[in-house]
């Protein structure tokens, strides 16, 4: 299995660069084509959403759709993706960063009853303690 880095994820879905774009749908559908799909980790999409929301200035739903978008592509497997999907859910409908939403789920998936945090915002969440 092949993994890929952040920037190869974020020129597949903006397609800003028609050179690499290219390259990166070209590898993808290569390794598809030998019945192995790539991987994305969990530390490359948390990368990956920073990137589309700081450098790009993409909206908040326009990268919880790319990203849902994922989940759905054979082409790709997701390291622990109920974590993704559980987390996506979660910041749709709250004013916290994507990052506290995918470490509470991916804290919970690990058998945490909570994870501490000094945030206030990401304290009010389910899955968090405020200290």
């Amino acid at each position: 299995m092949l993994g890929i880095d952040t920037n190869v994820l974020v020129r597949f879905l903006v397609r800003d660069d028609e050179a690499q774009f290219s390259r990166a749908l070209n590898l993808i559908e290569s390794e598809w084509r030998t019945g192995e799909p790539i991987l994305i980790s969990l530390l490359v999409l948390l990368e990956a959403e920073w990137v589309l929301r700081s450098r790009y200035g993409l909206p908040k739903a326009q990268i919880a759709n790319a990203l849902a978008s994922l989940l759905e592509a054979r082409e790709f497997q997701i390291e622990d993706e109920p974590s993704l999907e559980r987390a996506l859910f979660a910041w749709q409908d709250s004013s916290v960063e994507f990052a506290d939403c995918l470490i509470a789920e991916r804290h919970r998936g690990l058998g945490c009853s909570a994870t501490a945090t000094f945030d206030s915002r990401a304290g009010k969440l389910p899955g968090f303690m405020a200290l």
